[in-house]
């Protein structure tokens, strides 16, 4: 199960084209400046089994898919079911922002597990002096887009958007 405040269909704006953006309940970052912070609450939303979000995923056969939040981080096990579900039935690629950077996510091996089975993750938490409406797919100048089986196999971050 899954902790989940919205599914957005169709939108553009969590990363390129469309896609279908899952947005899941908690976050302890608590960022100043966030323009979600609805989302912090870890009881917020309902709870969602993969096979439910599954089902509004496939009736879309255009659309990408993003992890978003909250943080998809503090639903490791949960996000990789759903992961592992969109893989093996789909051909569609996987984004995720998390406030956690790409060199904490490797150390932890419930967020690796996660990591694992992500395209693309945005990662860092948004910090408000670095705000920059001007980047693509993020909000601040610390966030980066990183190609994640390319930084895996090099064993560090590997930038895919600048």
């Amino acid at each position: 199960m899954l902790q989940i405040i919205g599914i957005i269909e169709d939108t553009m704006v969590d990363g390129p084209g469309f896609r279908t953006s899952i947005y899941c309940a908690g976050c302890r970052h608590q960022c100043e400046g966030c323009h979600n912070p609805q989302s912090w609450d870890f009881q917020g939303g309902h709870a969602m089994t993969t096979e439910e979000i599954m089902a509004i995923i496939e009736a879309d056969p255009f659309a990408n898919v993003t992890f978003s939040g909250g943080d998809p981080m503090y639903q490791p096990e949960g996000f990789a079911d759903l992961a592992r579900a969109i893989r093996q039935r789909t051909r569609k690629t996987i984004w995720c922002y998390t406030g956690f950077t790409f060199e904490t996510l490797v150390h932890n091996p419930r967020q690796r597990a996660l990591l694992e089975l992500i395209d693309v993750l945005v990662d860092g938490p948004f910090i408000k002096t670095q705000r920059d409406e001007t980047l693509r797919f993020r909000g601040s100048r610390n966030q980066r887009i990183l190609d994640v089986p390319a930084s895996l196999a090099a064993g560090k971050p590997v930038l895919c958007y600048e």
